[in-house]
């Protein structure tokens, strides 16, 4: 069972965003996928925190004003993977490199969206291929959320018992109790953590531009290693998986392929011009925020504006305010968004060839869902084939 039951294909929520306790605490749906890349461009990568904060803010601001329901921003994971590691073994990808892969999955993507040909691919993929990436991504949720949580059982045992019984209460959403346990338990095991708090201060910036001090070598290389890699992942889970996730949970505010490749696209321009990194839409991001109670733009607005306030005036300690919320919590909620995007993914009958088709995909997908996308693809054409030559 999901923390907070999905909205009924037959409640039909006003197109106004509200700002109510549920959708504060949906806001923090996220921080699971958010916070470990957001820590590793910056304490990795050495990434400016300001546009990294100010990219992810700006860009989940517009996206929850635009589409009013909780429709996710996060970082590319197969981009962010590529280059924290590579930059922690080389110092071949550099932040030019990440800017550069910015600028160019934003033009891929606003090509593809603005002459209609994501519509067009999209038309060719079964509905079996595309729920199976979205369970395989929900059951790698639920795994990796398991794997963080297992490193302190002792944290994560009542707080995801605490998320459990406060699942359908509205006046205390199980989130805030869970955040406020995790900043307990820093307080009591790492004293040192909240002793830093002491050095934080408010420090004002303002936005850097990117774009004049890329060279040739950024946009290559930000192109073969991070940009071109993470296109199946983004057409399968990014584009297709969120629409798809959308538009159940949401059938009153239908997104399509078109729109989402093009605010994708946006969206990077945007982030790459003020040293933002790769960012997209996924189906992970909005069963995170509904998990918790999100059922407008609302919460993703205000995540943004707090991303935002940390951009402009605490960029700088970024690092220490993150560190105060334990990995066992990040763990948690990684581990319920898991529950909720996988459990919505069994509501109807299916062919036994769809059922073939699904659990392929799905189990491919827990371990790459870009891997997993393609591989449903070539099942789902031999299967159509296969149908066509016993006829």
């Amino acid at each position: 069972m999901s923390p907070q039951s999905p909205p009924s294909s037959k409640a039909k929520l006003g197109p106004v965003n509200r700002f109510d306790r549920l959708e504060w605490a949906g806001a923090f749906g996220d921080l699971g996928t958010l916070l470990p890349f957001v820590i590793a461009y910056v304490s990795v990568m050495k990434l400016d925190p300001f546009g990294v904060l100010f990219g992810f803010g700006v860009s989940m601001m517009v996206c929850g004003w635009w589409y009013r329901t909780p429709f996710p921003v996060q970082p590319m994971k197969a981009a962010g993977a590529v280059a924290t590691t590579q930059a922690a073994q080389t110092a071949l990808l550099t932040p030019g490199a990440v800017y550069g892969a910015g600028l160019v999955t934003g033009l891929i993507w606003l090509l593809l969206g603005s002459t209609g040909l994501a519509q067009r691919l999209t038309r060719w993929i079964g509905r079996p291929v595309t729920q199976g990436v979205v369970l395989g991504l929900g059951l790698a949720f639920m795994w990796q959320g398991a794997r963080l949580m297992a490193d302190n059982w002792w944290l994560a045992a009542p707080g995801l018992a605490i998320v459990l019984v406060l699942a359908r209460n509205a006046r205390v959403p199980g989130i805030f109790v869970l955040l406020v346990l995790g900043l307990g338990w820093t307080a009591l095991s790492t004293p040192e953590a909240w002793r830093a708090l002491t050095q934080v201060r408010l420090e004002l910036r303002a936005p850097d531009w990117t774009w004049p001090a890329l060279g040739w070598n950024d946009l290559l290389l930000g192109t073969v290693f991070l940009a071109l890699p993470q296109l199946p992942l983004t057409l399968g889970n990014a584009i297709i998986g969120v629409r798809e996730e959308n538009n159940r949970l949401f059938p009153d505010r239908p997104v399509s392929d078109r729109q989402v490749a093009v605010s994708t696209g946006v969206m990077n321009l945007f982030g790459s011009a003020v040293g933002g990194v790769p960012m997209c839409h996924g189906a992970g991001g909005m069963a995170a925020h509904v998990a918790f109670g999100a059922r407008t733009g609302g919460a993703l607005v205000i995540l943004g504006a707090l991303l935002t306030v940390l951009a402009f005036g605490f960029s700088a300690s970024v690092v220490t305010l993150f560190a105060l919320i334990p990995q066992a919590v990040l763990g948690t909620i990684l581990f319920m968004a898991g529950v909720q995007l996988a459990g919505g993914q069994f509501d109807e009958k299916r062919t036994s060839h769809d059922s073939t088709l699904l659990l392929v995909t799905a189990g491919l997908s827990m371990w790459n869902v870009a891997a997993g996308f393609i591989a449903g693809l070539l099942l789902q054409g031999w299967l159509a084939w296969r149908r066509g030559s016993v006829r």
